[in-house]
């Protein structure tokens, strides 16, 4: 929490933090009952840059999170190595989070252009929204710790073959899907900004709603790419499909196409691992528009199914696979249209 060029606003600080930046790197360790380092590992893992040691940039909040993060081990629940791991998920997905409401709030107080911001009035107001963003995030937190628990009691009664080869906590039999936007880079160079947010918008929109709906889950965004997973081979080819139409009735929006594996997946974070994520963004990267890919071994669960064809196409060489052999997937006269 670097105050960045210049010395940090009291008021921000009051607002934001609580209180103010009193404690040196070795004092708050000291109050915390953490190593010196121990805290600068963890604050290097949540994203911020390191301080000197005589800095006082840390507050009673940061003292007490470390207090929690001991009681979390000391009750046995995580290792000192899954706290660092954990403070860099953290990290990872709150700063996104906190740049986005930070710009959204900037815009909104900045929309009328014929005046600077004002910044008194901005702290102002973001003293009345902040607790409305907190009771926000605490909610959806919450709901989604209710969905995965939900799924997580389902899997400890789940058939042994669940488990990939090799096994291991975390790792399961899972379809991924890669789908990305075709044209992408040439499609940016004749937009402005705004434009290009706008498509970027309907497309977050438009796949989040499908994944969402055919009970799949969206892992992350990258740029012009949504990485989704599900826990079957139907659920993932049927969403790959109805993205694939979707996209084809959006006039402003480029055409699709999607890379489908099914394999042993470690989830880990948040994040998913293995050779079918490694296969499917393959598979993306050589399907045509409009098409959906997928591994052998997705068609060989999907096969029989009167939903969906399967037609195995030549091999090709990747990266990584010098012989990998798509099998082109399209619905069939047993599918029921969206």
């Amino acid at each position: 929490m670097s105050g960045g060029a210049g010395e940090p606003d009291p008021a921000v600080e009051e607002l934001l933090l609580g209180d103010g930046r009193a404690y040196t790197r070795r004092e708050v360790a000291e109050r915390a009952g953490v190593g010196p380092e121990r805290t600068l590992q963890l604050w290097r893992a949540l994203g911020f840059a390191a301080v000197d040691d005589d800095a006082r940039v840390f507050t009673d909040a940061d003292a007490e999170a470390l207090r929690a993060g001991e009681r979390l081990i000391a009750a046995g629940l995580i290792t000192e190595e899954s706290e660092t791991m954990m403070a860099r998920a953290l990290g990872h997905h709150l700063s996104r989070l906190a740049e986005w409401q930070v710009h959204t709030l900037w815009t909104w107080a900045g929309r009328d252009l014929s005046r600077p911001v004002d910044g008194a009035a901005l702290l102002e107001h973001a003293a009345v929204l902040l607790p409305e963003l907190e009771l926000l995030q605490r909610h959806v937190w919450r709901r989604h710790l209710a969905a995965y628990a939900e799924r997580a009691l389902a899997e400890a009664v789940a058939p042994a073959d669940a488990v990939g080869a090799g096994g291991g906590a975390g790792v399961r039999q899972r379809a991924v899907g890669f789908t990305d936007m075709v044209g992408y880079t040439r499609m940016t160079r004749g937009l402005d900004s705004a434009a290009l947010g706008r498509v970027l918008d309907r497309f977050e929109t438009l796949t989040g709603d499908v994944v969402a709906e055919g009970r799949g889950r969206v892992v992350k965004t990258i740029g012009d790419e949504v990485l989704y997973v599900c826990e079957s081979a139907g659920s993932a080819a049927d969403i790959a499909l109805e993205l694939g139409a979707r996209a084809q009735a959006e006039p402003h929006l480029p055409r699709l196409r999607t890379g489908l594996a099914h394999g042993p997946v470690l989830s880990r974070f948040g994040d998913v691992y293995g050779p079918a994520v490694n296969i499917a963004a393959r598979l993306t990267a050589v399907a045509r528009p409009d098409t959906v890919l997928v591994n052998t071994e997705l068609a060989g669960e999907l096969a029989g199914a009167t939903a969906y064809t399967l037609k195995v196409l030549r091999p090709v060489s990747v990266r990584g696979y010098s012989r990998l052999r798509p099998v082109l997937l399209r619905r069939g006269r047993g599918a029921r249209e969206g």
